[in-house]
Protein backbone atom coordinates (compact mmCIF):
# COMPACT_ATOMS: atom_id res chain seq x y z
CA UNK A 1 0.00 0.00 0.00
CA UNK A 2 1.36 3.41 -0.98
CA UNK A 3 1.73 6.21 1.50
CA UNK A 4 -0.54 9.14 0.74
CA UNK A 5 1.34 12.19 -0.47
CA UNK A 6 1.12 15.18 1.89
CA UNK A 7 -1.18 17.99 0.76
CA UNK A 8 0.53 20.96 -0.84
CA UNK A 9 3.57 19.00 -2.00
CA UNK A 10 4.28 19.07 -5.69
CA UNK A 11 6.86 16.89 -7.36
CA UNK A 12 8.25 18.15 -10.65
CA UNK A 13 10.26 15.88 -12.91
CA UNK A 14 12.71 17.48 -15.30
CA UNK A 15 12.42 15.78 -18.67
CA UNK A 16 14.40 18.39 -20.59
CA UNK A 17 17.11 16.53 -22.57
CA UNK A 18 19.40 19.58 -22.42
CA UNK A 19 19.71 19.35 -18.62
CA UNK A 20 21.40 15.96 -18.54
CA UNK A 21 25.04 15.30 -19.35
CA UNK A 22 24.41 12.77 -22.11
CA UNK A 23 21.08 11.12 -22.62
CA UNK A 24 19.99 8.61 -25.22
CA UNK A 25 18.32 11.49 -27.05
CA UNK A 26 21.67 13.30 -27.33
CA UNK A 27 23.23 10.24 -28.95
CA UNK A 28 20.49 10.13 -31.58
CA UNK A 29 20.65 13.81 -32.52
CA UNK A 30 23.03 14.97 -35.27
CA UNK A 31 26.24 16.64 -34.14
CA UNK A 32 25.03 20.09 -35.24
CA UNK A 33 22.06 19.90 -32.86
CA UNK A 34 24.21 19.32 -29.78
CA UNK A 35 24.05 21.97 -27.13
CA UNK A 36 26.70 24.66 -27.42
CA UNK A 37 28.39 26.35 -24.45
CA UNK A 38 26.25 28.72 -22.40
CA UNK A 39 26.38 32.46 -22.95
CA UNK A 40 28.96 34.22 -20.78
CA UNK A 41 31.12 37.30 -20.88
CA UNK A 42 33.97 35.13 -22.20
CA UNK A 43 31.68 33.40 -24.71
CA UNK A 44 29.17 35.93 -26.12
CA UNK A 45 26.63 35.09 -28.82
CA UNK A 46 27.79 36.41 -32.19
CA UNK A 47 24.83 38.21 -33.82
CA UNK A 48 24.30 39.68 -37.27
CA UNK A 49 21.41 42.14 -37.64
CA UNK A 50 20.15 42.89 -41.15
CA UNK A 51 21.05 46.33 -42.46
CA UNK A 52 21.23 48.31 -45.68
CA UNK A 53 24.58 49.91 -44.76
CA UNK A 54 22.79 52.53 -42.67
CA UNK A 55 22.39 52.57 -38.87
CA UNK A 56 18.69 53.41 -38.87
CA UNK A 57 16.30 53.51 -35.91
CA UNK A 58 15.26 49.84 -35.95
CA UNK A 59 18.85 48.64 -36.31
CA UNK A 60 20.01 50.66 -33.29
CA UNK A 61 16.88 49.76 -31.31
CA UNK A 62 17.77 46.04 -31.40
CA UNK A 63 20.98 46.76 -29.51
CA UNK A 64 19.25 49.13 -27.08
CA UNK A 65 16.87 46.28 -26.21
CA UNK A 66 19.72 43.76 -25.86
CA UNK A 67 21.64 46.12 -23.56
CA UNK A 68 18.64 46.10 -21.18
CA UNK A 69 18.94 42.34 -20.59
CA UNK A 70 20.83 41.41 -17.44
CA UNK A 71 23.71 38.93 -17.87
CA UNK A 72 23.25 38.61 -21.63
CA UNK A 73 26.44 38.91 -23.64
CA UNK A 74 26.62 39.31 -27.40
CA UNK A 75 29.04 40.41 -30.09
CA UNK A 76 27.69 42.47 -32.98
CA UNK A 77 29.01 41.04 -36.27
CA UNK A 78 27.10 43.48 -38.48
CA UNK A 79 28.97 46.60 -39.59
CA UNK A 80 26.72 48.94 -41.57
CA UNK A 81 29.49 51.54 -41.64
CA UNK A 82 31.66 49.24 -43.83
CA UNK A 83 30.05 50.10 -47.16
CA UNK A 84 32.44 49.33 -50.01
CA UNK A 85 33.53 52.44 -51.91
CA UNK A 86 34.30 50.60 -55.12
CA UNK A 87 33.44 47.30 -56.72
CA UNK A 88 29.69 47.76 -57.04
CA UNK A 89 27.20 45.03 -56.20
CA UNK A 90 29.83 42.27 -56.02
CA UNK A 91 31.80 44.20 -53.38
CA UNK A 92 28.62 44.74 -51.35
CA UNK A 93 27.84 41.01 -51.50
CA UNK A 94 31.39 40.12 -50.41
CA UNK A 95 31.19 42.55 -47.48
CA UNK A 96 27.85 41.10 -46.33
CA UNK A 97 29.23 37.58 -46.66
CA UNK A 98 32.22 38.46 -44.45
CA UNK A 99 29.89 39.98 -41.82
CA UNK A 100 27.42 37.07 -41.72
CA UNK A 101 30.03 34.28 -41.75
CA UNK A 102 31.17 34.57 -38.07
CA UNK A 103 27.60 35.02 -36.73
CA UNK A 104 25.82 32.30 -34.77
CA UNK A 105 22.38 33.77 -35.41
CA UNK A 106 20.90 36.34 -37.79
CA UNK A 107 18.17 38.82 -36.90
CA UNK A 108 16.12 40.00 -39.88
CA UNK A 109 14.21 43.23 -39.39
CA UNK A 110 10.89 43.24 -41.23
CA UNK A 111 11.17 46.98 -41.84
CA UNK A 112 14.41 46.39 -43.76
CA UNK A 113 12.80 43.60 -45.77
CA UNK A 114 9.99 45.97 -46.78
CA UNK A 115 12.40 48.77 -47.76
CA UNK A 116 15.28 46.83 -49.40
CA UNK A 117 13.83 43.45 -50.32
CA UNK A 118 16.64 42.32 -52.65
CA UNK A 119 19.44 43.21 -50.23
CA UNK A 120 17.76 41.55 -47.26
CA UNK A 121 16.81 38.54 -49.36
CA UNK A 122 20.52 38.15 -50.22
CA UNK A 123 21.42 38.37 -46.49
CA UNK A 124 18.87 35.62 -45.80
CA UNK A 125 20.28 33.47 -48.63
CA UNK A 126 23.79 33.79 -47.18
CA UNK A 127 22.52 32.90 -43.69
CA UNK A 128 20.66 29.83 -45.02
CA UNK A 129 23.68 28.69 -47.03
CA UNK A 130 25.85 29.00 -43.91
CA UNK A 131 23.35 27.16 -41.70
CA UNK A 132 22.73 30.25 -39.53
CA UNK A 133 19.37 30.29 -37.73
CA UNK A 134 17.29 33.34 -38.59
CA UNK A 135 14.98 35.30 -36.32
CA UNK A 136 12.49 37.80 -37.79
CA UNK A 137 11.45 40.87 -35.85
CA UNK A 138 8.03 42.37 -36.52
CA UNK A 139 7.90 45.99 -37.70
CA UNK A 140 8.30 48.29 -34.71
CA UNK A 141 5.09 49.91 -33.52
CA UNK A 142 2.79 47.20 -34.84
CA UNK A 143 1.41 49.33 -37.69
CA UNK A 144 2.59 47.02 -40.46
CA UNK A 145 2.60 43.25 -40.93
CA UNK A 146 5.62 41.05 -41.48
CA UNK A 147 5.77 39.87 -45.11
CA UNK A 148 4.75 36.23 -45.49
CA UNK A 149 7.94 35.37 -47.42
CA UNK A 150 10.00 36.52 -44.44
CA UNK A 151 7.86 34.67 -41.88
CA UNK A 152 8.14 31.44 -43.85
CA UNK A 153 11.94 31.49 -44.08
CA UNK A 154 12.85 32.12 -40.42
CA UNK A 155 12.99 29.82 -37.39
CA UNK A 156 11.32 32.33 -35.04
CA UNK A 157 9.14 35.39 -35.49
CA UNK A 158 9.26 37.71 -32.48
CA UNK A 159 8.15 41.14 -31.30
CA UNK A 160 10.01 44.03 -29.75
CA UNK A 161 10.64 42.81 -26.23
CA UNK A 162 14.13 42.61 -24.74
CA UNK A 163 13.51 39.29 -23.03
CA UNK A 164 11.94 37.76 -26.14
CA UNK A 165 14.91 38.86 -28.29
CA UNK A 166 17.51 37.49 -25.85
CA UNK A 167 15.62 34.22 -25.39
CA UNK A 168 15.27 33.71 -29.14
CA UNK A 169 19.00 34.27 -29.57
CA UNK A 170 19.79 31.81 -26.78
CA UNK A 171 17.47 29.19 -28.29
CA UNK A 172 18.65 29.57 -31.87
CA UNK A 173 22.37 30.28 -31.42
CA UNK A 174 23.14 28.03 -28.42
CA UNK A 175 20.12 25.71 -28.20
CA UNK A 176 19.60 26.81 -24.59
CA UNK A 177 16.37 26.01 -22.83
CA UNK A 178 14.95 29.41 -21.97
CA UNK A 179 11.83 28.31 -20.14
CA UNK A 180 11.55 30.37 -16.99
CA UNK A 181 8.90 31.31 -14.51
CA UNK A 182 7.68 34.83 -14.02
CA UNK A 183 7.13 35.85 -10.43
CA UNK A 184 4.48 38.45 -9.85
CA UNK A 185 4.37 40.12 -6.46
CA UNK A 186 1.06 41.56 -5.45
CA UNK A 187 1.16 44.39 -2.92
Amino acid sequence: MRKPRPQGLCIIFDVNPYCHKESQLDKLQPQTAKRRPLVSEDNPIRVFVSHNFVEDGDYLRVFEFLECVDKFFYLNCSKPENIPGTGGLEAIKEELLSQIEPAEAVIILASHFNEHTDLVRYQMDVAEAGGKPMIAMRPFGGLAETPEELSNRVKEHIGWNEREIADALRRQARLEDTARWDVIDFP
